[in-house]
């Protein structure tokens, strides 16, 4: 029970020998004072009834009558208060459900932009030969773009290439694994690193 209703269910102030409780009344009375200049009217606060006061003939104030309590029409069937879920809100939860996992099917099966670095044992590598190995490997998904030389130092020059493949069918990490750093083409490719993964 908030301030304001203890103080209207109240229906005089308290003896003065209860310090405290005469200490808070005081309190909130002044406050109820300065923030509603004027005659009382009645509060009402969201769900609290309404708090009103009458003077009797003796000088004594009491709060007026509590709202009636809610009838057994007024019950309300539809709040569940253990948040179970009816038969309709299941169903449409599936759907939304079932609706999600489609969409990201359809997001997922993109294509991706990969640049990669490859790099030579050492600087007597025939690098033309280096990127005949690397465009060698075909499979479906994979599609090879554009390629420069790119110096790294003391004579050895590094093959960036770009490459796009399709998300569903070319892993990258497979692809580095078990072809470009395998035999016949690890005689050229001492190793590779992606430099750029963008989706498309």
């Amino acid at each position: 029970m908030d301030d304001v209703a203890a103080f209207c269910a109240m229906s005089q102030a308290p003896k003065t020998e209860l310090v405290n409780l005469s200490r808070w009344y005081n309190h909130i009375s002044a406050l109820l004072k300065k923030s509603l200049p004027g005659e009382p009217a009645g509060v009402k606060i969201a769900g609290q009834p309404v708090c009103q006061s009458r003077e009797l003939d003796n000088g004594s104030v009491t709060p007026a009558p509590a709202t009636p309590p809610a009838t057994e029409a007024d019950d309300d069937d539809d709040l569940d208060l253990f948040g179970e879920e009816t038969e309709e809100e299941k169903q449409a939860a599936a759907e939304r459900e079932a609706q999600k996992k489609a969409s990201a099917k359809k997001k997922e099966s993109g294509k991706s932009s990969v640049l990669l670095d490859v790099k030579p044992w050492d600087d007597e590598t025939d690098m033309v030969k280096l990127e005949e190995a690397v465009r060698s490997v075909a499979m479906p998904g994979l599609l090879w773009g554009a390629s420069k030389l790119v110096p790294v130092g003391y004579g050895i020059k590094k093959l960036t290439i770009m490459m796009t493949i399709e998300d569903d069918l070319v892993s990258v990490d497979n692809l580095i694994e078990d072809y470009l750093t395998e035999e016949p083409r690890n005689e050229y490719i001492q190793s590779c690193d992606i430099v750029a993964f963008n989706k498309i």
